[in-house]
């Protein structure tokens, strides 16, 4: 597994790059030793995620500002609540703010709405996993804000499991085939299947891990009887928040979404700006 802040530093130098270019033209009317003092508000309950990007896009625009945090990463905050001051050079902090909130809003939603998932499946055995429908360029970053919300990681990538799909079966020319191919490589093998007798195939293959790909109720509640435990099972497949209990009670291992990742909507913070 890779570390989450692997990419940190290149998220922030892209981030900076894009916004910045060759030079923050409206902060440079402020004289360059003016000092101010920043607050950042939540404007919404929201878990907060994502002060390593935050410090580290302030850090890279004048390691001298000071950070002062009034919440903890993957702490639940109310609307209206002081999370931040910023004391310092004025320009960098003016420089910074859209990046380094672009960056606490957005990893924070998806910190969100993975809690409101996982608070779902409280009291039953079934994880949430994330997928792999992530923002591009944000990958390890969104992955690490599920784990704030408490949801579990699945692959990182297309190099760390094999999940084989309807396409690569149908390359292959059978799940057998495919599975027993993948076995090879000495990593966890998932099968995607959309119905009983795929899943009959993929427990015969030797799957470790059987998706079940919009499966009805029934048909999961059948998926489970016939495993038996050979196998972890991940429900996926138009996965909605409300029917995530229902979905735990049929006993799958797993049940995956990409909405916690994608269907997301920035948490609203607002930064008060104030020249000392």
């Amino acid at each position: 597994m890779p570390s989450f802040f692997s990419d940190l530093t290149a998220n922030i130098q892209f981030a900076l790059h894009e916004d910045v270019g060759s030079g923050d033209l409206t902060a440079n009317l402020i004289p360059s030793d003016a000092q101010a003092h920043a607050r950042v508000i939540s404007r919404e309950a929201a878990i907060i995620c994502g002060r390593p990007w935050f410090d580290g896009v302030f850090n890279a625009l004048d390691p001298n500002l000071i950070i002062k945090w009034h919440c903890e990463e993957g702490q639940q905050v109310a609307a209206d609540q002081l999370l931040c001051e910023i004391s310092g050079n004025a320009r960098a902090i003016l420089t910074g703010e859209r990046s380094a909130l672009n960056f606490l809003q957005t990893l924070s939603a998806t910190a969100t709405a993975t809690a409101t998932y996982v608070k779902q499946l409280q009291g039953t055995k079934t994880q949430l996993l994330d997928t792999r429908k992530t923002l591009p360029g944000l990958r390890l970053a969104q992955k690490y804000a599920v784990k704030c919300g408490g949801g579990t990681n699945h692959r990182f990538g297309l190099y760390d499991a094999i999940l084989i799909k309807e396409n690569h079966i149908m390359a292959a020319g059978s799940i057998e085939a495919a599975v027993t191919e993948a076995k090879k490589h000495g990593v966890l093998v998932e099968v995607e299947t959309e119905n009983l007798i795929e899943l009959q195939q993929a427990l015969d293959a030797g799957a470790d891990i059987i998706m079940l790909d919009n499966f009805s109720i029934k048909d999961i509640e059948a998926a489970v009887q016939l495993t038996q435990g050979r196998a972890k099972l991940e429900v996926s497949g138009n996965v909605e928040c409300q029917h995530l209990p229902r979905l735990a009670q049929t006993g799958v291992d797993f049940i995956s979404t990409g909405a916690i990742t994608k269907h997301i909507q920035a948490i609203d913070l607002s930064m008060r700006f104030s020249l000392m």
